[in-house]
């Protein structure tokens, strides 16, 4: 008789539960995936899923908030390596923005639409979730912004907010079918971003924006 594999932890159950919710909320919309078809994907019981997750609403919500955290790591080791780098004060922020949100997307794939394109964006407890990767991403940004400029917080709020949707558009464009790489897209986004900023920077509106390749 064969021996029977290892049983599996509660928390190696939950974490294999929540990736398959991920895929499959990712591919089908909320509204189309059922607690019955991720118990049988799971190859769980429904008492087990419930164990885990008491609803529908409570597991999607620990899927988005698992893809926010994916989201706000790559924002924070960006931003890391910015800091450390040798260009102009704010210049490789603005780059690290923009390729912080395109090496997410390339690593989440089609999961990364549950943050940037969800379909139960209505209800407000999952409005709020999707929004606070993001949100997170561009208090940093605007914490920067404040550095370099002097602005006020309104002010650095409303262009840290500006900044991020265009990292968010750059990356949610690979999607799409397009010639521009990777690589090429970030730098250009970063260049036409750090070109905004440093006209901002009191004693810095002359100066010529740098290509960090």
């Amino acid at each position: 008789m064969a021996p029977r594999p290892p049983r599996m932890s509660a928390d190696d159950r939950r974490a294999q539960v929540l990736a398959i919710a991920e895929q499959m909320f990712a591919r089908d919309g909320y509204h189309h995936v059922s607690m019955d078809d991720i118990a049988d994907r799971a190859e769980v019981s429904k008492p087990v899923l419930y164990r885990h997750f008491p609803s529908k609403l409570d597991l999607y919500l620990a899927v988005v908030d698992r893809r926010g955290q994916a989201l706000a790591a790559a924002v924070d080791a960006e931003l890391a390596r910015a800091s450390t780098a040798d260009g102009p004060p704010g210049h490789d922020i603005a780059r690290a923005i923009v390729a912080a949100f395109v090496g997410f997307v390339e690593q989440a794939g089609e999961t990364s639409s549950l943050l940037f394109e969800s379909d139960v964006t209505r209800d407000h407890e999952v409005r709020e979730r999707v929004e606070a990767a993001s949100r997170e991403a561009a208090d940093a940004v605007c914490r920067g912004l404040r550095d370099l400029t002097g602005l006020a917080q309104p002010e650095a709020d409303l262009l840290a907010e500006v900044l991020v949707g265009m990292a968010q558009v750059t990356a949610t464009s690979r999607h799409r079918p397009s010639t521009v790489d990777s690589d090429t897209a970030v730098d250009l986004v970063g260049r036409l971003a750090w070109s905004g900023v440093q006209g901002l920077i009191p004693g810095r509106r002359d100066a010529e924006p740098t290509s960090s390749s």
